[in-house]
C-alpha cells in the first residue's frame, strides 16, 4: 500500500524512529518530506547525513512543518512532550501516531488539549531490522486515509494488525511486544543444553539460531497451523515425541499461558501508572 504523499515528523531519534525512516526511504519515500526533532545534535547531524532529511531541536517548529507527527520518545517523557506541541496540533489537527508503550490514546489527547487525531501502536524490536509485529488502534477522529498512513508507516519495518478495542494492545504486548524475549530465553536455554552436550559455542548458537529461523519461516509461508506443523514433525516413538512429551509433562503450555497474562496485567498497570 503506497502511502500519499504526506510530510511525516519524528519526535524523538532513537532506535525505532531510525528503523522507520530507514524503511520508509527504502520504500522510497522521498527524504525530503521527512523530519526528525531530537535534543542530541550530533544525533541530528546523522541522520542528516545518512539519509538527507530535515531535522531541528524544536519540537513545534516540526509539529508546523508535517501533517503527521510520530510521537517517538520514552514513555516517561511523554506527557511534557506532548503539553510542550499542544497548541500547533490545536491549531493544525496534524494526525498523531504514538509508538511510545503503555500511554492510552486518552491520555495522549488529554496532554495534546483534548482533541487529537491518534493511532497508537505497539511495536517490537525485530522492527530495528525490518522483520517488526506491529499492533495498532485508531480512535475516532482518525480517517480512512490517516490510517492508511499510519499503517504505510509501520508497514516498512514488518507487518501490521490492526485492533478495535485499545485494551487488546495490552495483549498484543504480551504477545509480540514482549514476545521476541521468549523466544530469546528458549534460545538461551537450548544453546547452553547443546554446550553441555559437547557442541562447540559457536556450533550450538549458529543451530540454534538457524533452526529458530527456519521454524518461523516455515511457519509464515505455511497454510498449516502451528499445531499440525509440529505433529508433522513428531514421528511416533521418534526424538522429537519424546522431547514433546517432556514439555508437556512439565506443564509447558500452562507455563507459557500464565507468562502471557502476567505481561498482559503489567500492560494494563503500566498504562494506569504512565497515563492520567
Amino acid at each position: 500500500m503506497r502511502m500519499k504523499k504526506a510530510k511525516i515528523g519524528f519526535i524523538g531519534g532513537g532506535n525505532m524512529a531510525g528503523s522507520l525512516i530507514k524503511g520508509l526511504i527504502a520504500d522510497g519515500y522521498p527524504a525530503s518530506d521527512i523530519w526528525v526533532s531530537d535534543l542530541d545534535e550530533a544525533k541530528l547531524e546523522a541522520y542528516r547525513d545518512q539519509f538527507g532529511i530535515h531535522s531541528t531541536v524544536d519540537n513545534n517548529e516540526l509539529a508546523n512543518e508535517v501533517s503527521v507527527v510520530v510521537l517517538a520518545v520514552k514513555p516517561q517523557v511523554l506527557k511534557s512532550v506532548s503539553e510542550d506541541i499542544k497548541g500547533v496540533v490545536k491549531e493544525r489537527a496534524p494526525l498523531v501516531v504514538s509508538i511510545a508503550a503503555g500511554i492510552r490514546s486518552k491520555d495522549i489527547t488529554n496532554w495534546l488539549g483534548g482533541e487529537a487525531t491518534i493511532v497508537r501502536c505497539m511495536p517490537n524490536t525485530p522492527a530495528l531490522v525490518g522483520s517488526g509485529a506491529t499492533g495498532l488502534f485508531a480512535n475516532e477522529q482518525v480517517s480512512g486515509e490517516q490510517r492508511d498512513q499510519a499503517e504505510s508507516i509501520m508497514r516498512s519495518v514488518g507487518l501490521i494488525v490492526w485492533v478495535d478495542d485499545e485494551p487488546l494492545l495490552d495483549a498484543v504486548t504480551a504477545v509480540s511486544g514482549s514476545g521476541p524475549a521468549y523466544y530469546f530465553l528458549m534460545m538461551e536455554a537450548m544453546e547452553k543444553t547443546a554446550i553441555g552436550m559437547g557442541v562447540s559455542k559457536e556450533s550450538a548458537r549458529l543451530l540454534v539460531q538457524q533452526t529458530a529461523l527456519g521454524a518461523a519461516k516455515l511457519a509464515m509461508e505455511s497454510s498449516d497451523s502451528p499445531e499440525a506443523l509440529r505433529r508433522k514433525v513428531t514421528s511416533p516413538g521418534g526424538t522429537t515425541e519424546q522431547a514433546i512429551s517432556s514439555f508437556e509433562e512439565s506443564g509447558f503450555r500452562n507455563v507459557v499461558d500464565r507468562a502471557l497474562k502476567a505481561a498482559q496485567d503489567r500492560s494494563v498497570d503500566l498504562s494506569d501508572e504512565l497515563g492520567g
